[in-house]
């Protein structure tokens, strides 16, 4: 099943939350994807316990409701936001996360560059620094909020945070290893490899 995509470019957090939540709310026919990109802002998801709210900076912070606790998004960086209708497949929501995980490692596989991902936190990593970052909410069976790429951006932000809760978690992006592509080939190779991985579990529904 061809899931239609849409690039919203560079766009602000809280226009887009909300069209997520409303797109949901519609309770719509077909799945999409949406990719864009963030003005500066910190995002706080639902588990709070020990957050450390960023100190000495201009760059607001907002409350949402995805799983997850702080991160930063901000201008070269690939946002895919997956609103995707789980009742048409046979996935749980912790294959999911794995499988856009595992998409992401593909694509960084066919670029030369080896990663991984860790137990009991999300997201998808090079040695012991953090590239990408996933956060979901299941809502009227859609899946929404997503995935963060680090590609070609300024990683200071991060350092006012422990992100997704880590402290002292390093932060790292695309341009360190490979500075060949724009963030649109990126972001298109990212989407289709995560539908061709969904599509196996839509055959077996």
């Amino acid at each position: 099943m061809k899931i239609k995509v849409k690039n919203l470019g560079l766009t602000h957090y809280e226009d887009v939350w909300l069209g997520m939540r409303n797109f949901v709310a519609g309770n719509p026919e077909q799945s999409e994807i949406w990719i864009t990109e963030h003005h500066p802002i910190y995002t706080i998801g639902l588990n709070k316990k020990g957050l450390t709210l960023p100190k000495k900076t201009k760059i607001n912070h907002i409350y949402v409701d995805r799983g997850g606790k702080i991160t930063y998004h901000g201008p070269g960086q690939i946002i895919i936001y997956p609103l995707i209708n789980l009742k048409n497949y046979k996935i749980t929501i912790k294959e999911f996360v794995s499988l856009l995980e595992g998409s992401i490692m593909q694509f960084l596989e066919k670029l030369g560059i080896a990663s991984h991902k860790k137990k009991d936190a999300p997201g998808v990593y090079i040695g012991d620094s953090k590239i990408a970052s996933i956060g979901l909410r299941l809502k009227n069976h859609f899946t929404y909020h997503g995935l963060s790429l680090n590609m070609k951006m300024d990683l200071s932000p991060f350092n006012a945070i422990d992100p997704c809760g880590f402290k002292n978690l390093a932060m790292t992006q695309l341009s360190f290893f490979n500075n060949d592509y724009t963030q649109e080939q990126c972001a298109k190779s990212i989407i289709d490899l995560f539908q061709h991985n969904l599509e196996k579990y839509y055959e077996q529904s």
